[in-house]
């Protein structure tokens, strides 16, 4: 058994298998896997040691020994929380014919071990060979930042699916994987999971795949020798230092992604240049390849002009090289204008005339938890959001803060085990711009609540205007209780997430369903109060 390390807590084991088991539910129609031997699958491949039969079927892959079964090859990967080589030997009972690790380990009769310097790459090569290259017949587009990511993966889905394309998704939202959905249990997946999926996309004949690349999933190998024709950077703010533990780390990984550190370079970069760091990119990456820039302070390749923002949406003048056009869409604020800015880029970038799909960003459904209206009689501007960061938190708020006629009222936590440091900065952020905030729980996993106040109150400036309340559903109730016809209440942080992590535990909870159950409360309240 080996845990994800990008979530660090054991229930997220418990997820993977759980998805893992719904994606091996339909196997390779076109692979014949008696035919796939480990030979083939290690062929030319940097190997230290190797002990046992190299001749061997191998009828699946598993990084986590409760999903091994009998002909599979085994990668015991070691993670922040665990390390899978304490579970060779349950992976081998359950009927794993061969090891790969990058330690050494005594002959075993039954199995052959290999030894290796860089598992992950090994990983990622041994994936993409048992799956017969999936990618090779799919345009990729990679999506990176700190925010944006999904609802620039959205926004490129939806519109090349408006040519008629049958367009594959992983991110953090879910998976599309051509004719079917899975809930996501990570931004990025790991390397074998990446591969299954692109192989169902190429089934059902996708011809482009829009992917969120996580600094989790560079970093780890999840996306190593990936060929992406498009790789699209955002945006750069704090987030994961208790991973990367400085910003310039931070950038330097997300910069793989770009300079080859990846082991593939993509095609065309798309790069914010309205970002600092997107600027540092553009520079240290523009000689080596091709850039297409886009953004509104700066010079860019493509912008937009004569901007409006209101309550409605946004409205503005999109300019690509060769034309013009003027862009309507729902998405609320600033930062949404650059996610769309990013998303036409991207289409430029593909060969695509950006003039045929203007007509239908009118029509975008929106992005679940991102933004998302829960719907009221009560003339409530109620709005659940996945921000999470201090930067996320500014960009909702100031936009929130323009459009709103009421008061600004606010609902949002820090997440336990994570960045210690950005938990002042979330609090100061919030208390800016709302009237009134509830600061409460937020996936606070193995950590004390009370210690998490602790330090978000390091934030505080005004301490009449800011309550702590640990149960977040009670938090949401005063929020939905004080609001007055005309106010507007952002639940912030977890978006689209149906569940809270306490402990070791999942928890369901949907801020939606919770918003909508004590509306509903309010309203019978009210009615009966009038009676």
């Amino acid at each position: 058994m080996i845990l994800d390390p990008e979530k660090r807590v054991n229930l997220w084991g418990e997820l993977s298998i759980l998805i893992g088991l719904s994606l091996l539910i339909k196997k390779r129609p076109y692979i014949s896997l008696m035919n796939v031997t480990l030979k083939s699958l290690l062929k030319n491949l940097p190997l230290q040691k190797f002990n046992g039969k190299k001749e061997i079927v191998i009828q699946a892959i598993s990084t986590d020994s409760r999903r091994t079964t009998p002909g599979t090859l085994f990668f015991a990967l070691s993670g922040l929380e665990t390390d899978g080589n304490l579970y060779i030997d349950e992976a081998i009972s359950r009927g794993a014919t061969a090891i790969i690790s990058e330690k050494e380990s005594k002959p075993q009769r039954q199995v052959t071990y290999i030894q290796v310097v860089n598992i992950k790459d090994i990983l990622a090569e041994v994936a993409r060979r048992f799956y017969d290259n999936p990618e090779r017949n799919i345009e990729l587009i990679g999506v990176t930042g700190t925010n944006g990511k999904t609802t620039v993966a959205f926004l490129l889905k939806y519109l090349l699916e408006k040519s008629g394309n049958n367009v594959g998704m992983i991110g953090t939202v879910h998976y599309y994987l051509g004719q079917r959905t899975l809930p996501a249990y990570r931004t990025t997946p790991d390397a074998v999971s990446i591969y299954e999926m692109l192989s169902q996309m190429r089934d059902t004949k996708c011809s482009e795949a829009v992917m969120e690349v996580s600094t989790h999933g560079i970093d780890q190998g999840r996306v190593s020798g990936l060929k992406f024709k498009i790789a699209a950077f955002l945006n750069l703010t704090r987030d994961h230092i208790d991973y990367h533990h400085s910003m310039e780390e931070y950038f330097q990984v997300k910069c793989k992604l770009f300079n080859g550190g990846i082991g593939c370079v993509p095609s065309i970069a798309v790069v914010n240049c309205d970002d600092h760091y997107g600027r540092r990119l553009i520079k240290d990456i523009g000689k080596d390849l091709s850039v297409l820039s886009f953004g509104v302070k700066y010079n860019a390749d493509i912008y937009a002009t004569d901007i409006k923002l209101n309550d409605q949406g946004s409205k503005f003048t999109l300019h690509w090289p060769g034309g013009s056009g003027i862009i309507k869409t729902a998405l609320l604020g600033h930062y949404n204008l650059s996610n769309t800015l990013a998303a036409f880029t991207v289409l430029y970038a593909m060969g695509r005339d950006p003039s045929i799909y203007i007509k239908h960003l009118i029509s975008f459904p929106g992005v679940p938890g991102r933004m998302e209206y829960i719907k009221n009689d009560q003339n409530i501007n109620l709005l659940v959001d996945y921000a999470h960061t201090d930067d996320a938190l500014k960009n909702a708020l100031s936009m929130l803060r323009m459009i709103s006629k009421g008061r600004l009222l606010v609902v949002f936590g820090c997440g336990g085990n994570r960045d210690r440091e950005k938990r002042p900065m979330m609090t100061r952020a919030v208390m800016e711009q709302a009237d009134f905030t509830w600061a409460t729980a937020d996936n606070p996993r193995n950590e004390s609540q009370d210690k998490i106040f602790t330090d978000m109150k390091g934030g505080v400036r005004d301490i009449d205007r800011i309550q702590f309340i640990e149960d977040r559903r009670r938090a949401i109730a005063l929020a939905i209780e004080s609001a007055k016809p005309g106010d507007c209440v952002l639940i912030a942080g977890k978006g689209h997430e149906a569940f809270q992590v306490i402990k070791n535990t999942v928890v369901p909870f949907d801020d939606r369903k919770v918003a909508q159950e004590l509306l509903e409360i309010k309203r019978i309240k009210k009615r009966q109060w009038d009676a």
